[in-house]
């Protein structure tokens, strides 16, 4: 249990470390470049999903 809490800690503090950097350093984005983001990201999802299902039903 000891373990699981200090990863945890661990966890949060370096997302809490990366959300503040990022607040303070992050550049806008226009609406074109976070279109074509959005639509990489779903392709990706899907991607991943499909090789999910591939890779639980043949046992690999």
């Amino acid at each position: 249990m000891g373990n699981l809490l200090l990863v945890l800690g661990v966890l949060f503090a370096a997302l809490f470390i990366v959300v503040k950097l990022t607040e303070r350093h992050a550049k806008p984005v226009d609406e074109q470049q976070q279109a074509k983001m959005s639509r990489i990201a779903m392709v990706s999802i899907m991607l991943l999903l499909v090789l999910g299902l591939i890779r639980y039903y043949t046992g690999a």
